[in-house]
């Protein structure tokens, strides 16, 4: 494909996406989306850790549109959002997710100083969550009757920036220094010889000694749950954006090549890259949409033929999610992405659309489209 070419269809595919974000800013409205079944996304609370995604696809497309609906409908999500930083105690660390596509969204677009605030008070409560023994940051409250108090898992690689960015327009390290000592900590504990990472790793809470490592959403500890490989490879070259530790972009190469090289023909993994047999096993799109936004951005950080060799995998991933996975044929369907996996083992959202999903590959379509500047 010619560079003409390869842009004409990125103009068509973004023109896509923005059409359908529109129809849906009217379906959906100022609720939060996470899966979509029978065609229609059903709804979460707002402490949801995927509460953010919707709010950050109306912000990416109102940048591009100007399309006031769009601006109106992500600050009224942002403003429930905002509520749940005084209940607190649902709230977890992907306060990350959820706070950096909508309230630093909207302060980077609008310089909305209530938004600011309020994604200057999640930084806080993510800070907040720091085990200054194990250097590591406490995913979950407790449930079910689990002590999660030692429990740190990979998805927390994205939730880092919300301190990076805090620090940064604080003019004060305090923030940056927990997002460092926990990615080092997430590249001594969680990553692989191989380049693959563990999804959960447990710690003493007391004296932050590891403990072992579970499965999680993977098939087993020692496998390599896709979307967690994806969180590593994008978590960790933002991280190297932040601060410019080497180290950083070099682990997420490592990442990132395990991920490429273990995908199948069609350029979208299985949920799991180590399951036993893949008959009859569920594609998971998301995963592949967010790996493909995460080798843009190791490629932003790249030159020469390493640019070239990241750039090239991220786009044929969005190409592949684009013609054999997009929902554009029908008029019923409101995600974006078909056949992502949600959680398998638990049975929740198998083979459907999930808001994630449309996010990262929307991301990553803008990113391919010349932009690079977002919200993490």
């Amino acid at each position: 494909m010619t560079q003409l070419d390869q842009n004409a269809w990125i103009e068509d595919v973004w023109k896509r996406t923005a059409a359908k974000i529109t129809r849906n800013a009217f379906e959906i409205g100022a609720k939060f989306p996470h899966a979509s079944l029978n065609g229609a996304y059903n709804s979460c609370p707002a402490h949801d850790w995927g509460a953010g995604f919707w709010p950050g696809l109306l912000w990416l497309a109102y940048r591009e549109t100007g399309n006031e609906l769009l601006r109106s409908t992500a600050e009224a999500l942002e403003a429930k959002l905002s509520e749940t930083l005084i209940s607190y105690y649902e709230l977890h660390h992907d306060v990350g997710f959820m706070f950096s596509l909508s309230s630093v969204a909207q302060y980077k677009l609008t310089e909305n100083q209530d938004a600011k605030r309020h994604g200057m008070m999640a930084a806080n409560l993510l800070a907040g969550r720091f085990n200054v023994n194990g250097d590591f940051i406490r995913a979950w409250p407790d449930w079910n009757g689990e002590d999660h108090s030692g429990w740190a898992i990979i998805d927390c690689m994205m939730n880092l920036p919300l301190l990076y960015w805090a620090s940064k327009e604080l003019g004060d390290p305090r923030y940056k220094h927990i997002a460092m000592r926990h990615a080092d900590m997430v590249l001594k504990q969680f990553l692989r010889p191989d380049g693959s990472v563990y999804h959960i790793v447990c710690f003493d809470p007391e004296t932050g000694a590891r403990t072992g490592a579970l499965a999680g959403q993977g098939y087993a500890a020692e496998s390599a749950w896709a979307r967690g490989q994806a969180w590593a490879l994008y978590g960790l070259a933002l991280s190297y954006g932040y601060t410019g530790e080497e180290q950083y972009l070099q682990a997420a190469k490592r990442v990132a090549h395990y991920f490429v090289s273990r995908l199948p023909e069609d350029n979208v993994p299985y949920w799991d890259f180590l399951l036993p047999d893949v008959a009859g096993m569920p594609r998971d799109s998301s995963s592949a949409a967010i790996a493909a936004s995460g080798l843009l951005e190791i490629a932003s950080h790249c030159s020469g033929a390493d640019a070239d060799f990241y750039r090239k995998a991220g786009a044929a991933i969005v190409r592949s999610l684009d013609e054999k996975y997009g929902a554009w044929s029908s008029q019923e369907e409101q995600g974006l992405l078909l056949h992502a996996t949600g959680f398998f083992e638990r049975n929740a959202y198998i083979d459907v659309p999930i808001i994630y999903g449309d996010y990262f590959f929307t991301e990553a379509v803008l990113k391919l489209k010349g932009r690079t500047e977002f919200f993490w």
